[in-house]
């Protein structure tokens, strides 16, 4: 077969960020030299990283990428990197993340920014705190991307970086901010880099003010890396319920801050701060955000009302089903996969509103997953056109976007997406159920979809068996692997993966 792919330059290219790995082990092998545990599960796995990163670069000593090359770098870069993102909790031997798949999941889920876990006993007493360090730390490796960081610090990426960043990047595509495509990848780190410092500041400021007793600088440095890469692992088992109140209201405007287009960042930070009342996806995403959370907390207060009480402490009190209503919500839409509370003991509608929310997603070029909501803004305005034109046949009217006339295939384009996002949404939930059924799993069909919808999302937590207070344990291995899959294509927006799987990419 005529193969019209140079594999051997995506694969060296590969090998490249491989290594680079190694560079970002440094940090919890520190920590591990610090608290005197873990020392040698750190560096094996730098050894690993740089010794097949080494091995994979000889397969071409000066690789060119094309079209199809770029995609295939992508794809399996994100699949490299988590395999060996793996290998600390496979040496390291310590609970059930020990067992190979399961390693996989937790690796791939933090890189991915899922949040979804398969740690039976998350904490300290069962994990070093530098593994704990680490599985933190994948989630802001992956939140801007990790081929915008190879792209911003490797001068070998900086020709066709701007294929690999849009093949990457959450959302319809990159915005170019700068005339170099390095020069934006820089920018767009620096940008992701600041809003995370300052949020690990503000945290242990609280501590400091004896506003939040439990959030210690390590809590500050861990939640400061989940909340802007929207990741969503904690060091803490009930999640930010462990935390204060203080703390909880601190990390919402973070959370909507990792939900934006880091590209309005980079403008305020240039002087044009007006741009965020300017931009119709912002003012779209904030009005989402507002109306989901005054629903749901009107939900929760009125449970007060009711003889029988479902939500407990929050029912009818007005600051807290404000609190919990708008973290769940932000947590959600945005993908971060925190939890203030554990919402499946929530009444049924509330809970209806948080599944709608597994769908939404936050803006295109912020680190958010799931549909993005830049596509429901395009089908609503399209939607729009199309009863207008129905009672104006005669009528030309474009769908506009930002002041300016969307062309017609990126209309048709969002709406493939969303429908494919849809289809593989629904075929991906039979699958797991029925391949739970196969080896005696109880479960029932609304769990197995809920399951999907956080992992192909990339949200991470969802209802009943996989709510935020529980994990993915139960799941025989075929499902996690499947997981594996969905959250891999659910983090690179799904064609860049597909587009591998059809012979017309390999041959014409």
């Amino acid at each position: 077969m005529n193969v019209r792919v140079d594999w051997r330059a995506s694969t060296s290219l590969v090998g490249t960020v491989v290594k680079w790995l190694a560079v970002a082990m440094a940090f919890p092998l520190a920590l591990a030299v610090f608290y005197g545990e873990g020392v040698t599960t750190f560096a094996a796995s730098m050894a690993l990283a740089v010794g097949v990163g080494w091995s994979l670069e000889q397969l071409d000593d000066d690789p060119d990428l094309g079209a199809r090359e770029g995609f295939l770098m992508v794809a399996l870069t994100w699949l490299a990197v988590s395999i060996i993102g793996a290998s600390p909790y496979v040496i390291a031997g310590q609970g059930t993340v020990a067992h190979p798949v399961n390693a996989l999941f937790e690796s791939m889920s933090g890189f991915t920014t899922t949040g979804a876990t398969v740690m039976r006993n998350i904490g300290f007493e069962d994990h070093s705190r530098a593994l704990m360090m680490w599985r933190q730390q994948t989630q802001w490796l992956g939140g801007m991307g990790i081929v915008v960081l190879a792209v911003a610090i490797l001068p070998e990426l900086s020709v066709g970086g701007a294929q690999l960043m849009d093949a990457e990047a959450p959302g319809p595509g990159i915005t170019k901010l700068t005339p170099r495509i390095a020069e934006t990848a820089r920018a767009l780190w620096r940008a992701y880099l600041g809003i995370t410092a300052l949020e690990m500041s503000l945290l242990f400021g609280l501590h400091l003010l004896g506003f939040a007793p439990n959030m210690t600088l390590y809590q500050s440095v861990a939640h400061g890396f989940t909340t802007m890469a929207t990741g969503g692992f904690s060091p803490a088992a009930r999640s930010i319920e462990f935390f204060s109140a203080a703390v909880q209201w601190l990390i919402i405007p973070f959370m909507v801050a990792a939900g934006t287009n880091f590209a309005l960042f980079w403008h305020a930070l240039n002087g044009e701060a007006e741009m965020f009342a300017e931009d119709n996806e912002f003012r779209f995403y904030v009005g989402v955000l507002a109306v989901f959370s005054a629903v749901v907390a009107v939900l929760l207060f009125a449970d007060g009302l009711a003889e029988q009480a479902v939500v407990g402490p929050v029912a009818g009190e007005v600051e807290r089903s404000a609190r919990h209503a708008m973290f769940q919500v932000v947590s959600l839409v945005t993908t971060t996969g925190y939890a203030s509370m554990d919402f499946n003991t929530w009444g049924q509608p509330a809970q209806y509103v948080l599944f709608v929310a597994l769908f939404v997603g936050g803006s295109a070029g912020s680190t958010g997953g799931a549909v993005k909501i830049v596509r429901w803004l395009v089908i609503l305005k399209s939607i729009k056109r199309e009863l207008f034109t129905t009672v104006h046949p005669e009528a030309v009217r474009p769908v506009r976007l930002g002041g300016r006339s969307l062309d017609e295939r990126a209309v048709r384009g969002i709406y493939a997406f969303t429908l494919l996002y849809l289809l593989i949404f629904f075929v991906a939930g039979a699958v797991v159920y029925f391949d739970a059924a196969r080896t005696g799993m109880d479960l029932v069909a609304l769990d197995a979809m809920s399951a999907v919808a956080a992992t192909l999302g990339n949200v991470g937590p969802g209802f009943g068996i996989v709510g935020p207070m529980n994990n993915y344990i139960p799941f025989p291995a075929t499902s996690k692997l499947f997981m594996v899959f969905l959250m891999w294509i659910g983090r690179l927006e799904i064609l860049p993966v597909l587009v591998l799987l059809t012979p017309a990419y390999w041959r014409s």
